[in-house]
């Protein structure tokens, strides 16, 4: 395959600045890695937040975001063998990984202190050519669509991990505050096919409409409800409230609210990252009523071909909006408005 010297790829020159679309060199891949020539690459919130710099992780400047990138395998290091040139592979959140301490030797490579984080230490999908370590790219099958998986690779994996982690059994209830985003939109779909039900909380008369069509058996719309908490224990059919909470919301008061209308023994799961938030719940209640709550972080290998095979089985569909690479930076305006709904991804050839 061609490789060029140059490529277009969208920079940020500085923390909260703008992104450029410009001309970057093309990486040659390491020993243990290879070079993704990027199709699609979804856009996170997670990379609105690199943009800004108001996480605690410093990251790389200049900096090529992006962490949902699917494409095809171009080149390869020496010591990769079983990936081929021309095949299909994702560009995910952990773009590597020591591999050998404690936490990635148990399958917790997120959590590995070496992990090199896509778009945000090392340069990520927002380019036409990505440098990954072989071990952790996404294996994509050649049947599946490039644009539509690319989505699968962040949203999908992050929300798929999460309801494991919830611990929720089929037929019991779900709900997932920030359902009408893109990671939520995901989430609905990904418990169904676990065979839960789902409350979504949102706002938005289009966002209800969306997760409506999604099958959540109630919408929550917390800026008209006068009681958030009734309105969910009441959207379950004993009045108890849902087995586990989703908090995919980038907003800190949802996460303030869940263990109130969680049920007791239910599980909280905090996915969702806003910038200086903290989760707050009364001890008394918690413990009387037997409540958990714990982080879910991404997912691990396994966890992403698992995701990718619910994809695969047509349980799962990406609702994207297809725009040129170059029109990132409106992309953001939207996402910093709060008037995204489902999942945009850039088409690297524009």
């Amino acid at each position: 395959m061609h490789i060029p010297k140059m490529q277009k790829a969208m920079v940020l020159e500085k923390r909260g600045g703008k992104v450029v679309y410009k001309d970057i060199p093309v990486q040659e891949p390491g020993p243990d890695e290879v070079l993704v020539n990027i199709k699609y690459s979804g856009v996170c919130h997670t990379d609105l937040h690199a943009v800004q710099g108001d996480w605690p992780v410093e990251t790389k400047i200049p900096l090529v975001g992006g962490h949902e990138g699917a494409g095809v395998v171009v080149a390869k290091g020496s010591l990769v063998n079983d990936i081929e040139i021309g095949d299909y592979a994702g560009v995910k959140w952990i773009n590597g990984s020591c591999l050998a301490c404690e936490y990635c030797m148990q399958s917790h490579e997120p959590l590995c202190a070496k992990a090199l984080l896509s778009g945000y230490t090392v340069d990520g999908s927002f380019q036409q050519y990505c440098i990954a370590k072989a071990a952790h790219i996404a294996r994509i099958p050649k049947e599946l669509d490039l644009a539509d998986i690319s989505p699968v690779l962040c949203a999908g994996i992050t929300v798929y991990k999460g309801l494991k982690e919830s611990g929720a059994k089929p037929g019991e209830t779900v709900a997932i505050v920030g359902a009408g985003g893109g990671l939520g939109a995901m989430a609905q779909q990904y418990a169904k096919a676990m065979g839960l039900q789902t409350i979504a909380i949102d706002t938005g008369d289009d966002k209800k409409a969306a997760c409506e069509k999604l099958g959540s058996k109630a919408f929550i719309d917390f800026a008209k409800s006068k009681d958030v908490v009734k309105d969910v224990q009441a959207a379950t059919e004993d009045g108890e409230g849902p087995h586990a909470v989703l908090l995919v919301a980038v907003q800190e008061k949802p996460f303030q609210q869940a263990a109130d209308y969680v049920r007791k023994r239910g599980t909280v799961v905090a996915i969702g990252l806003p910038a200086n938030a903290f989760l707050k719940t009364p001890v008394f209640s918690t413990v009387l009523r037997m409540i958990t709550i714990k982080g879910s972080y991404v997912g691990n290998r396994k966890d992403t071909a698992e995701a990718i095979d619910f994809y695969k089985r047509g349980l799962i569909k990406t609702p994207v909006k297809i725009v040129g690479l170059s029109e990132l930076q409106d992309v953001f305006d939207l996402m910093h408005a709060g008037k995204i709904t489902g999942r945009y991804v850039l088409d690297t050839s524009k």
